[in-house]
């Protein structure tokens, strides 16, 4: 196996960006990995790789990869992270193919990458159909975010779409639109019947735009304590993910 010693190495200059530039990660259609759990994750659930960048032998095959060792600073350099796993490596972004909302998850500008790559960690777990993202959303091919989801990046189906194509979507579909919100509108989550709905989650700081509130069939919101702050967003969708998925199974027992 080929070792590489230049940070002015070609691929080592690649990578380096492509942890570092938003547009570079859209322009290679690319996006940065690290670590054995990462790669396991990637290769069981038929990811591309493109490039592994190795700190030591090779510890599994990767199909098609050029695979490459490094020194240890060297991996740290190009490494995303402030200290290297492993391997570091180079990932083909995934486009999904459109498909039914089903149960589904809006956010909207949702500026943090950490809640962004949490949020469809989560929404894997509590079995969701689809994420649509919208507004100025961070990148969810962000090393942070990849990060976050744990492997959910590469088995969550997700979109990135404009407001107006996301009502389009949704109406084809005929999937109501709900968006969690602090206002005098909003009912309780827990009173509403969300089966077969999309809700939609804002910005950490801003909420929903007016825009999106404009597309919304109606409002709800989770019920806290007085004199309370909003929840933070990735626990808020937590939360509203828990609730359609209850609602859903509800109605599966409710069948038998």
């Amino acid at each position: 196996m080929e070792t590489l010693t230049s940070r002015k190495n070609e691929l080592i200059r690649h990578v380096r960006l492509l942890g570092a530039d938003r547009a570079a990660r859209q322009t290679a259609g690319e996006f940065v990995c690290d670590g054995t759990k990462l790669l396991r994750e990637a290769l069981l659930h038929g990811a591309e790789i493109t490039a592994a960048l190795w700190a030591s032998p090779p510890t599994a095959d990767i199909p098609c990869a050029r695979q490459y060792l490094v020194p240890p600073e060297l991996l740290d350099y190009v490494s995303p992270l402030k200290s290297a796993a492993d391997v570091v490596f180079t990932v083909k972004r995934r486009h999904w193919a459109l498909a039914p909302p089903g149960r589904a998850l809006v956010l909207e500008t949702i500026q943090d990458p950490g809640n962004l790559g949490t949020i469809l960690r989560t929404a894997n777990a509590l079995g969701m159909d689809s994420v649509v993202l919208t507004g100025a959303c961070a990148d969810p091919y962000s090393p942070k975010a990849v990060r976050a989801t744990m492997g959910a990046v590469f088995r969550q189906r997700f979109y990135v779409m404009e407001r107006t194509a996301l009502r389009a979507y949704l109406t084809e579909h005929g999937v109501r639109l709900y968006g969690a919100a602090l206002s005098p509108a909003a009912a309780d989550i827990r009173s509403m019947d969300l089966r077969g709905a999309a809700v939609a989650i804002g910005s950490e700081g801003q909420g929903l735009s007016a825009e999106l509130r404009a597309l919304c069939d109606g409002e709800l919101i989770i019920p806290m304590r007085g004199g309370c702050e909003s929840l933070n967003a990735a626990v808020a969708a937590a939360i509203v993910m828990w609730e359609l998925g209850r609602q859903e199974r509800g109605n599966e027992k409710s069948e038998i």
